[in-house]
């Protein structure tokens, strides 16, 4: 039987990751490759705050818990092999395919061309634009990561990690909190921080073994209001305690208040919605199949967006956010209908090897 509370919070989780994007390209903080401030007024950053510490984090969680559903159905070697086509496909070869278009505009918001000395021949440039248009495929390197690392323990432990966490309490799960900041401590790559391999390692075998377990889920949803106020209690601190400061690095991205709101960000988001949200319906089931092609292209047509609205027409105000908004999101889906019917494209891209849509 198909859980539609988790196909719902990935693909409100991914849309809240455009939403979020959109803030970010014309935030007032953290300026480096975006383009920048386009209001004087900030007030719309604090939703930055908001939204960073945990959106990853439930992705991967989710993903752990689909992992295990899917690992039900097929062997070890037949899923790897599916995560390689519709993970590492995309994250290297797709970058060939288009990563570098992404780069470019990457280098263009960040002056970068002007610092490529005359000359360059046109294929070490597009190496360059390539290497810096990896983007929000950083998540796919990590999701395949995060799957080797789970059937090597699925094989040491044998299932009886996972019979353990059958019956696991609620209150030993929101105590995991306290192994997620653990975690977010450790395996964090000093260049670029997005790749936060300790917590989302962490966040992935959660969801494996214990977001997976029907008992567990129950149980967050009977206290689903009581999770939601205590996220919103400690979101609400977080934002006091990190206003202005840089919420994507060390030491804030890993405080233990940042981490705390998170997990409780997220146990209240699965309870919520499997109280609320184990449901489908029309656009639920559009948004499903169509969420994974919406992450991997809303950026780079919300990066067109804003070089043409800003950086070449000059405009400024709240019409820039909401003509990007549309262009991250219509632009995205649009640009995904299309690479989808493009034989070698779809497969390079998306890993899709037949034309019809595919989940993540």
């Amino acid at each position: 039987m198909r859980k539609y509370y988790l196909d719902n919070i990935r693909w409100a989780t991914v849309l809240a990751v455009v939403f979020y994007h959109v803030l970010f390209m014309y935030n007032h903080t953290l300026t480096a490759g975006v383009v920048g401030a386009v209001t004087d007024f900030a007030g719309q950053d604090a939703l930055q705050y908001l939204l960073y510490p945990w959106f990853m984090v439930v992705l991967f969680l989710v993903s752990g818990a689909c992992t295990r559903y899917a690992l039900d159905k097929r062997s070890a070697k037949a899923f790897l092999a599916e995560r390689t086509r519709k993970l590492l496909v995309p994250s290297t070869l797709g970058l060939l395919v288009l990563g570098w278009a992404q780069g470019y505009f990457n280098m263009a918001f960040s002056g970068a061309f002007t610092n490529i000395p005359a000359g360059v021949p046109a294929p070490v440039l597009y190496l360059i634009m390539v290497l810096s248009g990896t983007g929000v495929l950083w998540t796919c390197h990590v999701l395949w990561v995060c799957a080797l690392v789970l059937l090597a323990v699925r094989r040491i432990e044998g299932g009886r990690l996972l019979a353990k966490c059958a019956a696991l309490p609620c209150w030993a799960v929101v105590l995991l909190g306290v192994a997620a900041w653990a975690a977010a401590q450790v395996l964090n790559t000093p260049v670029i921080a997005v790749y936060r391999f300790g917590i989302y390692l962490f966040s992935y075998l959660a969801g494996y073994y214990v977001f997976s377990q029907q008992a567990v889920v129950d149980a967050l949803a009977h206290r689903a209001p009581i999770l939601c106020g205590a996220a919103a209690v400690l979101g609400a601190a977080y934002l006091c305690r990190s206003r202005g400061l840089n919420y994507a690095e060390a030491p804030n991205v890993n405080s233990p208040l940042a981490i705390a709101y998170a997990w409780a960000a997220c146990l209240a988001i699965f309870g919520g919605m499997k109280r609320w949200g184990d449901r489908t319906g029309r656009f639920a089931a559009f948004m499903t199949q169509h969420s994974f092609g919406l992450y991997i292209c809303h950026y780079l047509a919300l990066s067109a967006a804003a070089y043409g609205l800003v950086c070449c027409l000059r405009w400024r105000g709240v019409g820039v956010y909401l003509l990007s908004a549309a262009a991250a999101f219509g632009g995205g889906l649009a640009l995904y209908a299309v690479l989808r019917r493009i034989p070698v494209v779809r497969y390079c891209v998306f890993g899709i090897q037949k034309e019809k849509n595919h989940v993540l």
